[in-house]
């Protein structure tokens, strides 16, 4: 692992209306690693991916991207530094085309450029997203729409890909599927930050792992180890 993490939160407490969703969290991720961040509902996991691509503002704290402190930067910016967010719920241009959707993903002026040659890879990557390459996004199934939400962060040529349940709403088979695809990014050296709440898919693929309970990082550890740990089997697996 390198010596300096890609990305520290330092001590990030976030709020909304008087209520506190994250109390002073702090973690990391390297170059290249594949970090899992597990919870139940409302532990704050959503918070976090939010603040990092800048759609939430911190109360306090700091979120450092190569040593840079971006906290409060707007998301276009943060985009641009190369940070990409796969949002819970897809956030797709329900009424634009599969291809339309990718252009909008690639037109940031860090992967402008090469837009044509990396909707060749999305497509690669993808081959049902080109069978319905004009077809519109809010027509396509859910784990059609996953691959293109994934496939939109793609096009913007990102160091980090944040992933925000992706799993969400999708049957047990497509479920496999889309951890299937994760484990392939993470293959191909992409830096990866995973929020789920499949527990034991997460920290069985995850390099590292870390456990939000109520706003606070309450284990952090490698994903091997989180998932023997007695605590997490029996609060998250049931065991």
């Amino acid at each position: 692992m390198p010596d300096e993490p890609l990305l520290t939160v330092q001590s990030l407490t976030v709020g909304y209306g008087g209520s506190t969703a994250l109390n002073g969290v702090s973690l990391s991720i390297y170059p290249e690693e594949l970090l899992s961040v597990i919870g139940a509902n409302g532990a704050g996991k959503t918070s976090l991916i939010r603040s990092i691509a800048g759609v939430v503002r911190p109360l306090d704290g700091e979120i450092r991207w190569r040593g840079m402190n971006i906290a409060g930067f707007p998301p276009w910016e943060i985009c641009e530094l190369g940070i990409a967010q796969v949002p819970e719920g897809r956030e797709l241009f329900r009424n634009l085309s599969v291809e339309e959707n990718l252009l909008i993903g690639g037109s940031l002026k860090r992967a402008r450029a090469r837009r044509s040659g990396n909707m060749q890879q999305v497509y690669g990557l993808f081959p049902r997203l080109l069978e319905r390459r004009l077809q519109a996004a809010g027509t396509l199934s859910g784990g059609e729409q996953q691959m293109l939400a994934i496939g939109r962060a793609i096009m913007a040529e990102p160091e980090l890909i944040m992933l925000d349940e992706p799993s969400i709403g999708l049957s047990p088979s497509l479920t496999r599927a889309m951890f299937d695809i994760v484990k392939m990014l993470h293959a191909k050296k992409t830096t990866i930050m995973l929020v789920e709440q499949n527990v034991a898919d997460s920290l069985s693929i995850g390099d590292r792992g870390y456990v939000l309970e109520n706003g606070h990082v309450v284990l952090e550890g490698t994903g091997a180890a989180l998932l023997t740990n007695q605590d997490v089997r029996r609060a998250y697996l049931g065991l």
